[in-house]
């Protein structure tokens, strides 16, 4: 299907979540200085044709206006004539879509994950056992043990993408930039809003966790 068949309910409908879910994030301070993106994907899916709605570029996120979203396809290209531009990190929302075949993608910077992605970057992944909000992450053993994939940060995006598919846990709905901040996915926004949650909880967690341990 070309995007010129997605009907203007459809594409509705996709702003609508997303700006919910922005205005939601914006209030807990998850988009600091203009930072973090979101998007969501509009009409069926082939790894080889999807579109997606993504955050324009700099925009104030805390603020609600009618220009703070843009179509774009599977290249990171405007799908309608615009001025803005998507932000710099669709690439990397384009690679998750490619390899996962997801419905939304949210991205956001805390203080948590900052932290915990130095505190172990030398093992290249923040390890969770055992609590209760792993479930949150559709994983449902008895305490489960986690591996949350931390990934090198680049100031040039398109170095980060290669990347992905290296280090991309098919279990683990999420990936996590070095210093930098969280991406989160799922079948729609519900989920990926609920996976996104549940990292930072685990997040918060495992950080002060370790300040208590540390301390014996």
């Amino acid at each position: 299907m070309s995007f010129a068949n997605i009907t203007t309910e459809e594409k509705q409908r996709v702003i609508g979540e997303l700006s919910a879910v922005k205005a939601d994030f914006a209030a807990r301070g998850f988009f600091p200085g203009t930072s973090g993106n979101l998007s969501m994907r509009v009409g069926p899916y082939s790894p080889d044709q999807f579109y997606f709605a993504v955050t324009a570029s700099g925009k104030d996120k805390s603020k609600s206006t009618h220009e703070d979203f843009l179509f774009v396809d599977r290249n990171g290209n405007p799908c309608e004539s615009t001025s803005l531009k998507p932000s710099a990190e669709t690439v990397i929302h384009n690679e998750i879509y490619r390899l996962t075949g997801c419905g939304a993608i949210f991205h956001i910077h805390s203080v948590f994950n900052s932290l915990v992605s130095e505190l172990f970057w030398e093992r290249r992944a923040v390890p969770v056992e055992g609590v209760e909000l792993i479930k949150g992450l559709n994983i449902w053993e008895e305490e489960a043990v986690i591996n949350i994939p931390i990934l090198s940060n680049f100031t040039e995006v398109p170095r980060i993408v290669p990347e992905i598919a290296e280090r991309i846990a098919d279990r683990i709905p999420g990936i996590l930039l070095r210093k930098h901040g969280i991406y989160a996915w799922g079948r729609d926004a519900f989920e990926a809003k609920r996976h996104l949650e549940a990292f930072e909880f685990l997040f918060e967690y495992v950080y002060r966790w370790q300040l208590l341990t540390n301390r014996k």
